[in-house]
């Protein structure tokens, strides 16, 4: 039995998604059941296109984009809330089953921080993961007990981005 290890990228930098996406390539390459739930986004984009094509990688995601978390009332929030921790618990199913090897869970960090996902379930998995399981997650500003349970952390620094510029994200490249 092989020992999964918790990876997180943060930072304010472009890459993150970018990262755990290209780890989910080579896992799922190796053979490896590759579960991504993609919290804090529903529009449709190019990676979510191309990721359903790719055999051994389930994604996860929203029904709908439902826009900035701050932007939203109170009931748009409690729905979205609702969304994530559905797919939280698809996800976890699926690990509970053996049908995944490695778990992405996108923009876990940033739906933590702003309590859009039961954090109670997100602790739990951090402290009483499965010894085989390799978890990722992504997303800006981990909490202290994020980083004292991950094994890798990696921070993506913004040097110079075209959005500065008011250049908005392209598909195929941000999306």
């Amino acid at each position: 039995m092989r020992e999964g290890l918790i990876h997180i990228y943060t930072g304010e930098g472009k890459g993150k998604t970018t990262a755990a996406l290209g780890l989910s390539l080579r896992a799922a390459g190796a053979g490896m059941k590759v579960v991504i739930v993609q919290l804090m986004k529903g529009r449709e984009t190019s990676e979510a296109e191309t990721l359903g094509l790719i055999p051994n990688i389930t994604l996860i995601r929203n029904k709908s984009d439902g826009g900035f978390w701050r932007a939203m009332n109170e009931e748009k929030r409690e729905n979205r809330r609702s969304e994530h921790n559905e797919n939280l618990k698809r996800a976890l199913e699926m690990v509970d089953s053996g049908q995944c090897d490695l778990l992405v869970l996108d923009e876990a960090i940033s739906a933590y921080n702003l309590g859009a996902i039961d954090r109670e379930l997100i602790e739990k998995l951090l402290k009483n993961k499965p010894t085989e399981l390799e978890l990722v997650l992504t997303g800006r500003e981990p909490c202290e007990l994020f980083l004292e349970c991950a094994d890798y952390v990696t921070e993506m620094k913004k040097i110079k981005h075209p959005f500065d510029r008011g250049i908005v994200a392209r598909q195929g490249i941000e999306e």
